[in-house]
């Protein structure tokens, strides 16, 4: 993030503010998400946009060290009561709300006082590794599906009250018709281009996919369907769980990431001389992410609900393997169909989950990826079938590894992950951590059940 040129964002603030008051806006919602995944927010008058635009709203520090409960921790790098942040919106993402009338929203960065970039702004930190892909000469393309169990809003977590129907039935999308083209309108009317939607596989859960973009706008993308569902359910009387497992058995919702790697108007995943077409710098960069995988678990599966939902024989990809078109490979290689590979190819990573703060996802995924390429990495054999299917020993023989099991085990691989350490800089990293060990904390002697119950509508 460059210094912020006050007269600038100020004038530029009021050009928005006339046009904003024109569609009907009285309030702005600005937005940054937290080191638990928690998309916190500070609204302002449509009068005071101009003033929030150039000096910021304050914000503790203390932020950064919130639980998913709002149990404020300690840490290193905590300051306590003490200091005061700015929270600066996005004024080129202003959206006008459809489900929320009267409402317009923002994603916003941290600055302090003095008008300097947070050290611990999550936001920040992915531009920073978008802008040094960049100077390697490349550009990414990311997006966030969106999985979601529906409930009755005011029923008990009852997952069969609201919806009924197998899973991808028409049955259940034309019990929800008028719901689903709902929530499509007020996407499409926010400049968000919906490519899909459909009944998922466990009870009462759909999914939804959008368009690729670049990387921190496929994060701030990510926060405005989220939170456009939430609403767009409770205009139906109905109740959005984004939760990784909703219940102790079953099947839990994903935060599958897509994302592909160009060089000017070239998919490095498609036309190369590497297997299945990728480039040398497609592999690179995969392998990257592979090799940093157990460490980017804490990052993209940072709950220890995840950890319920990361299981064998459930696509969630738990062993440290990549395939061609295999949904239990935590690194799952889109081919895409034939004519269209130039521009649909790309690499889909299973095994994170929306309990994660997008732009750390973005981030880490890119920093791991640049790794790679500096490395020089090369992808091992790529596996075609279930790799829960094969014996331990056969595992051993092939080299499969199983990804990190639990969060203190995702913990100490981000701890000795000293690429990722250093990426991060050391108080967002340290920060991340401590944030880790208190939610484990949290749940030392907890069941799945109480687990479930605790995490169901927290995100």
């Amino acid at each position: 993030m460059g210094e912020l040129d006050r007269p600038a964002l100020e004038a530029r603030a009021q050009e928005l503010g006339s046009r904003l008051a024109a569609r009907g806006v009285e309030l702005v919602a600005m937005t940054f998400v937290d080191n638990s995944g928690i998309t916190r927010t500070k609204a302002v008058p449509l009068s005071r946009l101009a003033a929030a635009a150039a000096w910021g709203v304050g914000a503790s520090y203390s932020f950064d060290f919130f639980l998913f409960d709002d149990e404020l921790i300690g840490g290193e790098y905590s300051q306590g009561a003490t200091g005061d942040l700015r929270i600066h919106l996005d004024l080129e993402k202003l959206t006008i709300l459809e489900a929320q009338p009267g409402w317009a929203w923002a994603p916003a960065d941290r600055y302090d006082q003095e008008g300097v970039a947070h050290v611990q702004d999550q936001r920040g930190l992915a531009k920073a590794a978008a802008q040094r892909l960049a100077e390697l000469g490349y550009t990414a393309k990311m997006t966030f599906e969106v999985e979601w169990i529906l409930t009755a809003e005011n029923a008990p977590d009852d997952i069969d009250s609201a919806v009924q129907g197998p899973g991808y039935g028409y049955a259940r999308l034309s019990q929800h018709s008028d719901y689903l083209r709902a929530l499509v309108s007020a996407l499409e009317g926010q400049h968000v281009e919906v490519e899909q939607i459909h009944p998922e596989y466990a009870d009462a859960q759909f999914e939804l996919s959008v368009a690729a973009a670049d990387p921190v706008s496929a994060a701030d993308t990510y926060v405005l369907v989220r939170e456009t569902i939430r609403a767009v359910s409770r205009q139906h009387g109905l109740r959005a769980s984004f939760t990784p497992r909703f219940a102790a058995e079953g099947v839990g919702n994903g935060g599958h990431v897509h994302l592909s790697i160009w060089d000017g108007e070239t998919n490095v995943y498609a036309g190369g001389d590497r297997r299945y077409g990728m480039t040398g710098v497609a592999e690179s960069f995969s392998a990257g992410i592979l090799d940093h995988l157990p460490a980017l678990l804490a990052v993209g599966a940072p709950s220890v609900v995840s950890y319920l939902r990361l299981e064998p024989h459930h696509w969630a990809g738990v062993y440290a393997v990549w395939g061609l078109e295999n949904r239990e490979a935590p690194l799952r290689l889109v081919a895409g169909a034939a004519g269209q590979r130039e521009t649909a190819a790309n690499l889909e990573v299973k095994c994170f989950d929306q309990t994660a703060n997008p732009y750390l996802v973005v981030a880490g995924l890119l920093f791991a990826g640049m790794a790679g390429l500096a490395d020089n990495a090369t992808l091992p054999e790529p596996v075609d079938v279930d790799p829960g299917g094969f014996s331990d020993d056969e595992r051993a023989r092939l080299g499969i590894t199983r990804l990190p099991a639990s969060l203190p085990d995702a913990v100490a691989a981000f701890e000795a992950d000293a690429a990722l350490n250093q990426a991060f800089g050391a108080p967002l990293a340290t920060t991340l951590m401590d944030i880790r060990k208190a939610e484990v904390r949290t749940f030392t002697g907890a069941s799945a059940d109480d687990i479930t119950k605790t995490m169901r509508w927290t995100h």
